[in-house]
């Protein structure tokens, strides 16, 4: 399989981004929801909410790298027998998946950040905090992130059942081309 995307099928390279950040966004989204029924006792206090944000920082990375990726090899044109209004709902879907998680990290580590110390990742380096003045940043940057973190993993369990839809119903190559096979 060739790492490049070309007109018939995504390249390695997109498809590894492609399944490696939906597990991390379902990964980040189930330790999301554990880690907040902790209690002050649990070992796992502190620890939970590190290792979510240093994924989640991790995430951010791999995301830049995506789109850096989309400019350097183009997606392939959608299938033919896609009309104008499914190019225009896939376009307006993969762009609001880009939107929601750039605005679920970005609430993040403004939630993180709110009182002015950086983020470790992992033990190994440190993200500063940049921004720390914004009044009630942790109470509203903390709303944004939970309803768009709903939003996001609902939207992308959508995205999925529209591949599938395209799989058995349309008979399509929509899905096949993202396992890498051939249109």
């Amino acid at each position: 399989m060739q790492l490049h995307n070309s007109t018939s099928r995504y390249g390695l390279v997109s498809i590894a981004l492609h399944w490696g950040i939906a597990l991390v966004v379902f990964g980040l989204f189930a330790l999301g929801l554990w880690m907040v029924g902790l209690d002050y006792y649990s070992p796992w206090r502190k620890d939970a909410p590190d290792l979510h944000k240093s994924i989640g920082l991790t995430l951010f990375a791999l995301m830049l790298l995506r789109l850096l990726w989309r400019c350097v090899s183009p997606p392939p044109p959608s299938p033919a027998n896609h009309g104008p209004v499914t190019r225009l709902g896939a376009r307006f879907g993969h762009g609001l998946l880009y939107l929601g998680l750039f605005a679920v990290m970005i609430s993040g580590y403004l939630i993180s950040t709110a009182d002015g110390v950086g983020i470790p990742v992992f033990g190994l380096f440190e993200v500063p905090a940049l921004i720390s003045s914004i009044p009630d940043q942790a109470d509203v940057a903390g709303v944004i992130h939970f309803y768009v973190a709903w939003a996001l993993v609902i939207f992308a369990g959508i995205h999925a059942l529209a591949a599938l839809k395209h799989h058995f119903i349309d008979r399509d190559a929509t899905l096949a081309r993202m396992l890498g096979r051939k249109a």
